[in-house]
């Protein structure tokens, strides 16, 4: 693997919390089979193409996410028509429908996707635009490919942090994927994904990350009760607004959260010292800052560029 390539510190022992209230075993399984089978509807009805229609789209992914426990919230504009570059923090699988029930699009996915079963072959035939992430050379004919795709009115979904975080801890936007967006002329269009329990509180549930397998993901959030998908849809960025890449990629960063940087620190201390993950989710939620915040930006970004 590249030294160059996105990481994050988040594993699942240091950062995924117990549900507090955990579905039954039996209705964690109906949940599952709901999903099996809603995907290999849209396995069925894919190769119909542009005959099915965007609104379908949308509700089916917004079925998947229903069908394994997840109550959705989009608040905000409806996403623009025409070219348009969609960009979201990234937290979990769940990440994938949400997007798409914002507004259909061509999935940014990397090209080991390509090999899941089922997803994969799913993921292809909607259209995704497989990256070769460790190939630095690459990257410029993938730009213009995601540019192109922009400039024949497509719509494009990008996760700019590279890699999933926890949720309570954040990466950086990476600023290729917007270079694409001006070149094409298009506007991007942020969306902030947040993950709750019933009441408000940040959950980290739903989050895949570190070594933490697709099944294990998929029965965590089965058998948690009260999870919340909250999708804000941010004001669009229109073109011609930021005249390069940075200031785009930090303009539409400004979506996420409001990170938890103890978290995020402890999150990287138990990177370097093992043993110390296990408690370091009750620890932020109780402990008062011990570190600046100008510290916290600088420890983690320094984890993420790894």
């Amino acid at each position: 693997m590249s030294v160059w390539l996105p990481t994050a510190p988040c594993t699942p022992g240091a950062c995924v919390e117990p549900a507090p209230a955990a579905a039954a075993v039996p209705r964690a399984v109906l949940r599952l089979t709901a999903v099996v089978a809603l995907v290999l509807a849209g396995v069925t009805l894919t190769p119909l193409g542009g005959r099915i229609p965007a609104e379908w789209v949308g509700r089916w992914c917004r079925a998947i996410v229903r069908a394994i426990g997840v109550q959705v919230r989009i608040t905000g504009a409806a996403a623009p028509s025409g070219g348009l570059l969609l960009v979201a923090n990234h937290v979990s699988w769940l990440d994938i429908p949400l997007l798409t029930a914002v507004r259909p699009a061509r999935m940014l996915a990397k090209t080991e996707i390509r090999q899941w079963p089922v997803a994969g072959a799913l993921a292809a035939r909607g259209g995704a635009l497989f990256i070769e992430r460790d190939r630095l050379r690459a990257l410029p004919e993938t730009v213009a490919r995601i540019a192109e795709a922009l400039r024949q009115g497509a719509a494009v979904a990008a996760f700019p942090e590279g890699s999933t975080w926890c949720g309570r801890a954040h990466g950086r936007f990476h600023r290729a994927v917007f270079q694409a967006a001006l070149d094409a002329g298009v506007p991007v269009q942020p969306v902030r994904l947040r993950y709750t329990q019933e009441g408000g509180t940040a959950s980290t549930a739903a989050a895949f990350v570190g070594e933490d397998t697709l099944l294990a993901s998929l029965w965590r959030v089965a058998r948690t009760r009260g999870l919340v998908a909250e999708v804000e849809i941010r004001p669009v960025i229109q073109p011609g607004t930021h005249p390069d890449r940075r200031t785009l990629a930090a303009a539409a960063r400004s979506i996420a959260p409001e990170p938890d940087w103890t978290h995020a620190v402890l999150v990287a201390d138990a990177q370097a010292s093992p043993g110390r993950g296990a408690g370091c989710i009750s620890h932020a939620a109780t402990a008062a800052p011990t570190r600046p915040a100008t510290t916290a930006l600088r420890t983690t970004d320094g984890t993420a560029r790894r």
